[in-house]
């Protein structure tokens, strides 16, 4: 088999020439960099990395092929794929397809055979930044041109392109006992934060990023998910409208309402309640980051995608209580209202590579429920 050539081209004028093991074509993104062992099918299938192409700096991708089960969407959402060895060998009973393959049917860009260590060291130092991934060009001038000229992410509305068209009940038939019913905004919500809603008992309504709050109210939810997403949550202002009306509805109801945030769901959070955010150097990405739960003094290690972050001083006087700091950056990771039933945390719960440490904030969330529902019984 003649292996193709694959170009990757930064706007900082950095090239790698490699091969091809993903479809033909060219695509653009911000390149950033994850630092998982494993774990590159969820990655891939995240919402979050819409418009992203991702550097794994393990250097060995693919050896456990991909499967169904483990999609976090129906769909992958990478703008492209970097490796510096991708597995020729699937060898993991539960694999139904190779790495490779899989990007080929989807019409990911991806390139193998690059030094991702040089490529994750020019992003920590200079940041990360625009990308062309490329097996139609291979002039490097015009890569580094075509990547300088390529749209920014910053002030873009991504969420939009990765939302649900409608309303729908996830997983209607679960074999879970139904105990609540929670509304879910989904503004590129992986699939496994409804899961563990529902294996704990929940109704789970999956609500389009547009929907209002009183579409959401409508449904007389017991509980409110803000979910993870893509993007510059500050591009979001009609998300972030929503939850503040969803906030002043909690607020002015004796029987309040329990509101949890995770990811971009807690950038919003921090908007509606009058903070700001900023972005980061080259952003959180990874299975091994550790948080400081400052009320329990408790290390987790955490799963994280996300590059941009809510700025503390920006929530200081506004009845916030900061529970959660990156270990790495000393960067907030989570807060709390003092008086009203909503928290929220800027890591994945629901991905768990500790594994188990961090599920307490999904049975938080529905101890606060279950609270609301004894008081209003």
């Amino acid at each position: 088999m003649v292996l193709k050539k694959c170009f990757l081209a930064l706007e900082s004028g950095r090239v790698f020439e490699g091969v091809s093991f993903g479809a033909d074509g060219e695509s653009f993104g911000e390149m950033v960099f994850n630092t998982s062992l494993s774990g590159y099918q969820e990655i891939i299938t995240d919402p979050s990395y819409f418009g992203q192409i991702i550097c794994m700096t393990n250097p060995h991708i693919g050896n456990y092929g991909v499967n169904p089960e483990d999609m976090e969407s129906s769909l992958p959402y990478a703008a492209g794929f970097a490796v510096k060895e991708a597995s020729a060998v699937v060898s993991n009973w539960r694999a139904k397809q190779s790495l490779q393959d899989f990007l080929i049917e989807h019409k990911i860009v991806a390139i193998e055979g690059i030094d991702t260590r040089a490529l994750t060291k020019h992003l920590r130092d200079r940041g990360a930044m625009k990308a062309v991934i490329s097996t139609v060009e291979s002039n490097p001038k015009k890569l580094v041109e075509k990547a300088k000229k390529s749209k920014s992410i910053i002030g873009v509305d991504m969420v939009s392109e990765v939302t649900c068209a409608r309303k729908y009940i996830y997983n209607p038939k679960a074999r879970y006992k139904t105990r609540c019913r929670i509304a879910l905004l989904d503004c590129g919500s992986k699939d496994n934060i409804a899961n563990e809603l529902s294996k704990r008992g929940a109704e789970v309504h999956v609500f389009p990023a547009s929907s209002t709050s009183d579409e959401i109210l409508e449904i007389n939810p017991d509980g409110i998910m803000l979910s993870n997403g893509p993007g510059d949550p500050e591009a979001v202002s009609y998300v972030v409208d929503t939850v503040k009306k969803l906030i002043h509805h909690v607020s002015k109801n004796d029987n309040t309402l329990p509101i949890f945030g995770i990811c971009l769901g807690h950038q919003m959070l921090g908007l509606a309640l009058g903070g700001h955010t900023y972005k980061l150097k080259f952003g959180h990405r990874g299975a091994n980051h550790p948080v400081k739960d400052v009320t329990t003094g408790k290390i987790e290690i955490t799963s994280q995608n996300h590059g941009f972050c809510v700025k503390p001083e920006s929530l200081k006087d506004k009845n916030i209580e900061f529970t959660h700091y990156n270990l790495y950056d000393g960067t907030l990771e989570g807060f709390k209202h003092r008086t009203l039933p909503i928290f929220s945390v800027q890591y994945h719960p629901e991905a768990s590579p500790g594994p188990h440490e961090s599920h307490y904030l999904f049975d938080r969330f529905f101890e606060l429920i279950e609270n609301r529902i004894k008081k209003s019984n």
